[in-house]
């Protein structure tokens, strides 16, 4: 709800590292210069909505993101909140359900143990520590062997 052109678009929440998470989106098309954002997310149906602590501006100041650190998420989803006011008139209120992108870190504890006589190598690993992912079976891995 609100005026028209004034709530966020392309609202992001990307995971990094394990527990790091940035939330991103633009600006309302028709939104002025004091128009500010604010940020709620509850990583669990069971908790409550917190709201952002570090949050990303633009060159007027206005809220275009949020930090959070030591993220958890159960059962992949999360639910998001971004609302909005201008000199104190509510203008938007808009959810999103679901984190979309995870950057993963790569495979843990790699191993190569090659044989001269036989020309052959024996590559192991773990899979990569995720923020949500349990199922190590979806996980597909490429190996590019460089010859030096």
């Amino acid at each position: 709800s609100g005026m028209d052109g004034t709530a966020i678009e392309n609202f992001v929440c990307v995971i990094f590292n394990v527990s790091f998470m940035n939330c991103t989106w633009h600006v309302g098309r028709t939104a002025s210069g004091d128009t500010q954002y604010y940020l709620y997310w509850k990583p669990s149906r069971k908790e409550d909505f917190t709201g952002c602590q570090n949050y990303i501006k633009d060159n007027y100041g206005r809220h275009t993101g949020c930090k959070f650190q030591n993220v958890t998420i159960e059962n992949k989803i999360a639910d998001f909140l971004v609302n909005g006011s201008r000199k104190n008139l509510l203008l938007i209120n808009c959810t999103s359900d679901y984190i979309t992108v995870e950057i993963l870190t790569p495979p843990l504890n790699i191993t190569v143990n090659c044989t001269e006589a036989s020309h052959n190598c024996e590559i192991r690993w773990q899979p990569p520590r995720t923020s949500h992912v349990k199922r190590h079976a979806c996980f597909k891995y490429e190996i590019v062997i460089e010859n030096k």
